[in-house]
């Protein structure tokens, strides 16, 4: 790890007047990605601003509108047990518990977890090529092991996934990222947030240089009466998605009134399809008009060689957390939903 500056700040403008003047300087709250990326030397900040102290000005709060903003430095583990979010938003409560561990959304902040980096093998391996660390290098997980990575939304340059959990279900709910930053504040529609690789796999979100995430806003419908996370991965605990799905649904007896679903551990971002959404309304709440939905969904993935099962595995899993969704109880351990 290479020497650096520390600073602590006192309000947002500190913080971004700290930035402003240096291009390798970078902000700090729960640091749970960014000291990872450090001993991994892919990142060399000289300054470290601290923003932690900034919590306090920014708590979970109720809008005007009906909606909830959550503080970006408030942590992952504060947010999934605030009573509004349990109440309201229990979609997004059991999708921040799905991640990492206990000690580390203990740490990790709301901003922070919105602009985590990839997992893939290769971004962290020096001494192979990888456009996203190296632009231009080239994509070892092409023709590499290429098991954990994405199936939808993927370019010849990277086929990297994103990794948050907390992150598809605020694709799902359709928040939005207010920012600030040296020219000013503004707001940005979730769906507009994070980026698809393309030929700029580098570029994971859409924040400009010196840019600082100040809070996320939800809508006011939460789904909190039909909704699911389903996690699917390697093991129980502090692994990340093969397959992750966020679903709300707003129902009419048993009927479809409205209906989200966001995919995770398949592409470069959460992944919706509004064609899949716009479907399923006014169609029977049964498992026959889910899996229709899951191959509107899935009608552009693609598999490489160890990732083909991801295609099948998420069609099962599209339709297995809407199922529950219609029986939220079923999330308990060792229920089943029925189908």
């Amino acid at each position: 790890m290479n020497n650096f500056d520390y600073i602590q700040a006192g309000n947002i403008n500190e913080a971004l007047n700290a930035v402003s003047t240096n291009d390798k300087a970078m902000f700090i709250a729960g640091g749970t990605n960014l000291l990872d990326l450090w001993k991994y030397n892919l990142l060399h900040p000289d300054l470290l601003v601290d923003i932690n102290h900034l919590n306090k000005n920014q708590p979970i709060e109720e809008k005007e509108a009906g909606g909830v903003r959550l503080g970006a430095f408030v942590t992952n583990a504060d947010t999934a047990y605030h009573p509004l979010i349990e109440q309201r938003y229990p979609l997004l409560s059991k999708a921040i518990l799905a991640g990492a561990s206990g000690q580390i959304r203990n740490m990790a902040t709301n901003g922070g977890n919105l602009l985590q980096r990839t997992r893939c093998y290769y971004f962290y391996d020096p001494d192979v090529p990888c456009n996203k660390r190296n632009p231009g290098s080239g994509c070892s997980a092409l023709n590499g092991y290429n098991r954990i990575h994405a199936i939808l939304g993927t370019s010849l340059d990277c086929i990297a996934v994103f990794p948050s959990d907390m992150c598809v279900a605020l694709a799902a709910l359709e928040a939005v990222v207010n920012v600030s930053g040296s020219k000013g504040a503004r707001s940005i529609p979730f769906t507009d947030f994070h980026r698809l690789p393309g030929t700029t796999p580098e570029l994971d979100n859409n924040l400009q240089p010196g840019e600082l995430i100040t809070s996320i806003d939800l809508p006011a419908k939460g789904f909190s009466e039909n909704y699911s996370y389903l996690k699917l991965r390697d093991r129980h605990s502090y692994a990340f998605a093969l397959v992750s799905v966020a679903t709300g649904l707003e129902l009419e007896g048993d009927m479809i009134k409205e209906a989200r679903i966001a995919l995770g551990g398949v592409a470069h971002k959460p992944w919706r399809v509004q064609e899949a959404e716009d479907f399923l309304k006014n169609k029977p709440a049964i498992a026959k008009s889910f899996a229709a939905a899951a191959d509107i969904i899935l009608q552009e993935a693609k598999g490489f060689k160890y990732n083909v099962f991801k295609i099948e595995l998420a069609k099962r899993a599209i339709i297995r957390n809407a199922m529950m969704a219609l029986q939220p109880e079923t999330q308990l351990p060792g229920a089943q939903p029925s189908l």
